[in-house]
Protein backbone atom coordinates (compact mmCIF):
# COMPACT_ATOMS: atom_id res chain seq x y z
CA UNK A 1 0.00 0.00 0.00
CA UNK A 2 1.27 3.45 -0.82
CA UNK A 3 0.66 6.37 1.50
CA UNK A 4 2.33 9.73 1.02
CA UNK A 5 1.08 10.99 4.39
CA UNK A 6 0.82 9.05 7.65
CA UNK A 7 -2.41 7.33 8.65
CA UNK A 8 -3.50 8.34 12.13
CA UNK A 9 -4.71 5.56 14.37
CA UNK A 10 -7.75 6.31 16.53
CA UNK A 11 -7.13 7.96 19.88
CA UNK A 12 -7.76 5.14 22.40
CA UNK A 13 -8.72 7.65 25.10
CA UNK A 14 -11.13 9.54 22.88
CA UNK A 15 -9.64 12.84 24.00
CA UNK A 16 -8.83 14.06 20.53
CA UNK A 17 -5.47 15.56 21.52
CA UNK A 18 -1.94 14.20 21.11
CA UNK A 19 -0.65 11.83 23.75
CA UNK A 20 2.26 13.01 25.94
CA UNK A 21 4.69 10.62 24.22
CA UNK A 22 3.72 12.06 20.84
CA UNK A 23 4.37 15.61 21.98
CA UNK A 24 7.66 14.61 23.59
CA UNK A 25 9.02 12.90 20.49
CA UNK A 26 7.78 15.65 18.18
CA UNK A 27 9.77 18.12 20.26
CA UNK A 28 12.88 15.94 20.12
CA UNK A 29 12.70 15.68 16.34
CA UNK A 30 11.92 19.37 15.89
CA UNK A 31 15.30 20.47 17.27
CA UNK A 32 17.08 19.42 14.05
CA UNK A 33 16.27 19.01 10.37
CA UNK A 34 17.59 15.44 10.57
CA UNK A 35 18.22 13.47 13.74
CA UNK A 36 19.45 10.07 12.47
CA UNK A 37 22.03 9.12 9.86
CA UNK A 38 19.58 8.48 7.02
CA UNK A 39 21.04 5.01 6.40
CA UNK A 40 19.49 1.64 7.32
CA UNK A 41 20.80 0.04 10.48
CA UNK A 42 23.59 -2.42 9.73
CA UNK A 43 22.19 -5.10 12.01
CA UNK A 44 18.89 -4.94 10.12
CA UNK A 45 20.62 -5.25 6.76
CA UNK A 46 22.73 -8.18 7.94
CA UNK A 47 19.90 -10.13 9.57
CA UNK A 48 17.32 -9.60 6.82
CA UNK A 49 19.67 -10.43 3.93
CA UNK A 50 18.71 -14.11 3.79
CA UNK A 51 14.96 -13.70 4.29
CA UNK A 52 12.35 -13.93 1.55
CA UNK A 53 10.47 -10.61 1.36
CA UNK A 54 6.91 -10.63 2.61
CA UNK A 55 4.88 -8.44 4.93
CA UNK A 56 6.99 -6.40 7.34
CA UNK A 57 6.38 -4.09 10.29
CA UNK A 58 8.90 -1.42 11.31
CA UNK A 59 8.21 -0.44 14.94
CA UNK A 60 9.33 3.07 15.87
CA UNK A 61 10.44 3.85 12.32
CA UNK A 62 11.69 7.37 13.05
CA UNK A 63 12.75 9.20 9.91
CA UNK A 64 12.23 6.09 7.82
CA UNK A 65 15.65 4.90 6.67
CA UNK A 66 14.98 1.27 7.62
CA UNK A 67 11.45 1.30 6.21
CA UNK A 68 12.57 2.75 2.88
CA UNK A 69 15.38 0.21 2.58
CA UNK A 70 13.06 -2.71 3.36
CA UNK A 71 10.50 -1.48 0.82
CA UNK A 72 13.22 -1.20 -1.82
CA UNK A 73 14.23 -4.79 -1.00
CA UNK A 74 10.73 -5.95 -1.90
CA UNK A 75 9.00 -6.02 1.49
CA UNK A 76 5.35 -4.97 1.82
CA UNK A 77 6.04 -2.41 4.52
CA UNK A 78 3.99 -0.98 7.36
CA UNK A 79 5.90 1.50 9.50
CA UNK A 80 4.67 3.18 12.66
CA UNK A 81 5.87 5.90 14.98
CA UNK A 82 4.37 8.19 17.62
CA UNK A 83 6.00 11.30 16.14
CA UNK A 84 4.19 13.09 13.32
CA UNK A 85 7.35 15.12 12.67
CA UNK A 86 9.40 11.98 12.10
CA UNK A 87 6.73 10.39 9.91
CA UNK A 88 6.47 13.42 7.64
CA UNK A 89 10.23 13.19 7.09
CA UNK A 90 9.98 9.45 6.54
CA UNK A 91 7.19 9.86 3.99
CA UNK A 92 9.24 12.50 2.15
CA UNK A 93 12.25 10.16 2.08
CA UNK A 94 10.07 7.37 0.67
CA UNK A 95 8.66 9.61 -2.05
CA UNK A 96 12.18 10.69 -3.01
CA UNK A 97 13.31 7.04 -3.20
CA UNK A 98 10.18 5.85 -5.01
CA UNK A 99 9.46 3.44 -2.14
CA UNK A 100 5.97 2.30 -1.16
CA UNK A 101 5.31 2.31 2.57
CA UNK A 102 2.13 2.34 4.66
CA UNK A 103 2.84 4.88 7.42
CA UNK A 104 0.91 4.73 10.69
CA UNK A 105 0.99 7.52 13.27
CA UNK A 106 0.57 5.51 16.47
CA UNK A 107 2.36 3.64 19.19
CA UNK A 108 2.61 -0.14 18.98
CA UNK A 109 -0.22 -0.74 21.44
CA UNK A 110 -2.53 1.85 19.85
CA UNK A 111 -2.02 0.83 16.23
CA UNK A 112 -4.68 -1.89 16.22
CA UNK A 113 -2.47 -4.33 14.32
CA UNK A 114 -4.01 -7.67 13.34
CA UNK A 115 -2.36 -10.62 15.11
CA UNK A 116 0.05 -12.77 13.13
CA UNK A 117 0.04 -10.38 10.20
CA UNK A 118 3.75 -9.87 9.53
CA UNK A 119 6.52 -12.11 8.21
CA UNK A 120 9.06 -9.71 9.73
CA UNK A 121 8.66 -7.50 12.78
CA UNK A 122 11.64 -5.19 13.14
CA UNK A 123 12.22 -3.09 16.26
CA UNK A 124 15.43 -1.11 15.94
CA UNK A 125 16.56 0.91 18.98
CA UNK A 126 12.95 0.97 20.13
CA UNK A 127 11.44 3.00 22.99
CA UNK A 128 8.60 0.82 24.25
CA UNK A 129 7.41 1.58 27.79
CA UNK A 130 7.64 -1.30 30.24
CA UNK A 131 4.41 -2.42 31.92
CA UNK A 132 3.68 -5.00 34.64
CA UNK A 133 1.81 -7.08 32.06
CA UNK A 134 4.65 -6.87 29.48
CA UNK A 135 2.13 -5.43 27.03
CA UNK A 136 4.67 -4.15 24.51
CA UNK A 137 6.62 -7.42 24.45
CA UNK A 138 3.47 -9.45 23.92
CA UNK A 139 2.34 -7.06 21.17
CA UNK A 140 5.61 -7.56 19.31
CA UNK A 141 5.37 -11.34 19.55
CA UNK A 142 1.70 -11.38 18.58
CA UNK A 143 2.36 -9.41 15.39
CA UNK A 144 4.66 -12.10 13.94
CA UNK A 145 3.09 -14.64 11.57
CA UNK A 146 3.85 -18.37 11.97
CA UNK A 147 7.16 -18.93 10.21
CA UNK A 148 7.95 -15.23 10.53
CA UNK A 149 10.88 -13.44 12.16
CA UNK A 150 11.15 -11.03 15.06
CA UNK A 151 14.25 -8.83 15.00
CA UNK A 152 14.94 -6.63 18.04
CA UNK A 153 18.11 -4.55 18.19
CA UNK A 154 19.20 -2.15 20.91
CA UNK A 155 22.30 -0.56 22.35
CA UNK A 156 24.42 -2.74 24.60
CA UNK A 157 24.56 0.20 27.03
CA UNK A 158 20.79 0.34 27.22
CA UNK A 159 20.79 -0.24 30.96
CA UNK A 160 22.84 2.88 31.72
CA UNK A 161 22.25 5.23 28.79
CA UNK A 162 19.53 5.71 26.20
CA UNK A 163 20.81 7.51 23.11
CA UNK A 164 21.80 10.55 25.10
CA UNK A 165 18.17 11.65 25.48
CA UNK A 166 17.66 13.76 28.58
CA UNK A 167 14.92 12.78 30.98
CA UNK A 168 14.68 9.15 29.79
CA UNK A 169 15.13 6.41 32.38
CA UNK A 170 16.17 3.14 30.66
CA UNK A 171 14.52 1.16 33.44
CA UNK A 172 11.15 2.35 32.15
CA UNK A 173 11.63 0.78 28.72
CA UNK A 174 11.66 -2.70 27.22
CA UNK A 175 15.03 -4.27 26.35
CA UNK A 176 15.82 -7.24 24.06
CA UNK A 177 16.34 -9.39 27.14
CA UNK A 178 12.77 -8.66 28.24
CA UNK A 179 11.53 -9.96 24.91
CA UNK A 180 13.82 -13.00 24.97
CA UNK A 181 12.50 -13.94 28.42
CA UNK A 182 9.02 -14.46 26.94
CA UNK A 183 10.06 -16.76 24.10
CA UNK A 184 8.72 -20.26 24.64
CA UNK A 185 8.70 -23.51 22.65
CA UNK A 186 6.74 -21.79 19.89
CA UNK A 187 9.89 -19.83 19.04
CA UNK A 188 13.39 -20.66 17.83
CA UNK A 189 16.09 -18.18 18.88
CA UNK A 190 18.45 -17.82 15.92
CA UNK A 191 20.62 -14.94 17.15
CA UNK A 192 21.06 -13.55 20.66
CA UNK A 193 24.37 -11.75 20.94
CA UNK A 194 26.34 -8.56 21.35
CA UNK A 195 27.85 -7.12 18.19
CA UNK A 196 30.19 -4.28 17.28
CA UNK A 197 28.37 -1.27 15.87
CA UNK A 198 29.67 1.46 13.57
CA UNK A 199 27.58 4.45 12.56
CA UNK A 200 28.68 7.59 10.77
CA UNK A 201 26.70 10.60 11.91
CA UNK A 202 23.35 11.02 13.57
CA UNK A 203 22.20 10.77 17.17
CA UNK A 204 23.34 7.61 18.90
CA UNK A 205 26.50 7.30 16.80
CA UNK A 206 28.54 7.16 20.01
CA UNK A 207 27.17 3.69 20.83
CA UNK A 208 29.69 1.05 19.74
CA UNK A 209 27.91 -2.24 20.52
CA UNK A 210 24.48 -3.64 19.73
CA UNK A 211 22.39 -6.33 21.34
CA UNK A 212 20.79 -8.37 18.54
CA UNK A 213 17.88 -10.73 19.08
CA UNK A 214 16.43 -12.63 16.12
CA UNK A 215 13.81 -15.30 16.66
CA UNK A 216 11.59 -17.30 14.33
CA UNK A 217 8.01 -18.16 15.22
CA UNK A 218 7.49 -21.86 14.65
CA UNK A 219 3.71 -21.89 15.00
Amino acid sequence: MTETTPHHAPDPDGGGGPAPATVDWDERYAVAEQVWSGRPNRALVAEVAGLRPGRALDVGCGEGADAVWLAQEGWDLTALDVSAVALERAAAAARSAGAQVHWVHAGLLEAGLPPGAFDLVSAQYFALPRTPQAAAEHALLAAVAPGGTLLAVHHAGFGTDYSGLDGVDPADYVSPSDIAALLDEAWEVEVDEGRERQVEGGAGAHHVEDLVLRARRLR
